[in-house]
């Protein structure tokens, strides 16, 4: 049985080139960077959890809600196969209990803070939005997008970013936890116009405050889908 289920919708990527020097450090053992035509990335996505069920059991407030995260990509070679995953800065929910989870059973980077969304749509456009509170201030990464989804082309940046079915974070001995998400390929809507209102250096540190000023190379608005993410292994 899955460790949990349910549903990733109306997911939105910034993503940004970076030096590989800057990420080196957060890179979990045994993995190392994913590039994509030579560019190292780190991505702000932002999106929305819905229909959550922990080990088939949905979990009263707890079935639907925000997430903002902050990723970048690696890779790891099993055995002469590798698997493209990604692993994880900093993970922003607005419930306690998740981010308890998240951290003790996954090792991963999440904190709780107030957060929000709205949808909206007239029939020619489609508007997207994520919010956060930080230190008392409401940040957000929003999208203005066309109203229907299109196919990603083979290949492309789009593709690189999307699918990543494997996450890895480091278990604190030297190791690392990979753990696999499923779902089926995602389709993108056209972006028409984009903001992102955050401070990069105060929610993720220094090595991050350069994103404050940097321009994204790509920005993506994926339909999302139903997810299950499996149960974790030591690699």
């Amino acid at each position: 049985m899955s460790f949990l289920t349910g549903q990733w919708r109306r997911l939105i990527m910034v993503n940004y080139a970076i030096d590989p020097q800057i990420l080196q450090p957060y890179v979990p053992p045994g993995t190392e960077l994913d590039l994509w035509q030579g560019t190292c990335y780190v991505s702000l996505v932002g999106f929305l959890f819905k229909d959550t069920k922990l080990l088939g059991i949905p979990i009263p407030f707890y079935r639907n809600f925000e997430e903002v995260n902050l990723r970048f990509y690696v890779r790891y070679n099993d055995q002469g196969e590798w698997k493209r995953g990604v692993t994880f800065l900093s993970e922003i929910v607005p419930k306690h209990m998740l981010t308890f989870v998240a951290n003790t059973v996954y090792n991963e980077h999440y904190s709780t803070k107030p957060m929000r969304h709205d949808w909206s749509s007239d029939g020619e456009e489609m508007r997207t939005r994520y919010q956060w509170k930080h230190a008392g201030s409401w940040m957000s990464v929003s999208v203005k997008t066309d109203v229907i989804s299109q196919a990603i082309t083979p290949g492309s940046e789009a593709e690189f970013i999307t699918e990543h079915y494997w996450g890895y974070t480091p278990d604190g001995k030297g190791r690392s936890y990979e753990y696999e998400v499923r779902h089926p390929v995602w389709e993108v809507y056209p972006i028409q116009s984009f903001k992102v209102d955050a401070d990069f250096g105060a929610l993720y540190g220094p090595d991050f405050a350069f994103l404050n000023q940097a321009r994204p190379t790509s920005v993506f608005l994926a339909e999302g889908s139903e997810i299950s993410v499996e149960g974790k292994r030591r690699v």
